[in-house]
């Protein structure tokens, strides 16, 4: 499958994927969404990929959806749209997801970065849901995500203003856990994720699994479910080789198994 929108390139287990249109200042149109879906779902079936990266381009990370296509949707067409199954399927990546974000974040672009686990931005990164300002509203989990992560206020100001926020205020907000030099995001989220990919696999899903449901679920539902995660990981072998590798003051070589 040629993958024009989306750029790939693997290093060691992590895999970075850059949107890459340009004369759309990386609007996410359907065809876009459905390759960078297809190239995640890819990813999550090699044993070889330990995480994955998203990113941008230095201005716009992604500038939303594409407006030439909700232009021609009535409702008719919106009721049969396949993008929210889009949606659904990348929101069930099982490894971990980063983005890298330089620039602007908007609209279907900042919702693309709530729905990845960990969000490092550039100093120049704006993440905004503007759509009120096109008499819409997000329709791609951003009202939900969104009030998730930075709390009531914050999200109905961005909701309902339209306004977008600078790095320093999202990362006080909760959105983004780190900011770095606009030069150095890419490589510091790369890096990140090399850090994550050395661990055990089933124990990256396992943890991804359990942090999801602390967004979904009550507390005591919530512990119920980590406890079996964790007992679950007792039967692994990685589970003994990484008790092992510390007993014995080595890297543990994990198999996934």
């Amino acid at each position: 499958m040629e993958t024009p929108w989306i750029l790939r390139e693997q290093h060691q287990r992590v895999v970075t994927l850059q949107l890459h249109r340009p004369e759309a200042r990386n609007a996410l149109s359907t065809p876009c969404l459905e390759q960078l879906v297809y190239l995640l779902e890819q990813a999550d079936a090699d044993v070889q990929v330990g995480a994955v990266v998203l990113t941008g381009a230095a201005r716009f990370f992604a500038a939303g959806a594409d407006l030439r296509e909700l232009q021609q949707q009535d409702v008719a067409a919106a009721l049969l749209d396949r993008r929210p199954l889009l949606w659904q399927r990348l929101a069930q990546f099982s490894k971990p997801l980063l983005a890298a974000v330089n620039g602007y974040a908007l609209g279907a672009g900042c919702e693309l970065a709530l729905a990845c686990d960990i969000v490092i931005c550039g100093e120049s990164a704006h993440f905004g849901l503007p759509e009120i300002t096109l008499g819409l509203i997000p329709g791609a989990g951003g009202t939900q995500r969104l009030i998730r992560c930075v709390g009531k206020s914050r999200a109905y100001q961005m909701v309902l203003t339209g306004e977008a926020i600078d790095a320093r205020s999202a990362q006080q907000a909760g959105l983004v856990s780190e900011v770095c030099v606009d030069a150095l995001t890419l490589e510091r989220t790369q890096q990140i994720a090399q850090r994550i990919s050395q661990h055990a696999p089933l124990a990256l899903r396992a943890a991804k699994q359990a942090l999801k449901q602390a967004q979904e679920i009550g507390l005591s539902q919530g512990l119920q479910l980590e406890r079996q995660q964790f007992v679950t990981l007792a039967a692994t072998e990685d589970r003994r080789e990484g008790i092992a590798a510390f007993f014995e003051k080595r890297t543990p070589h994990y198999t996934g198994r």
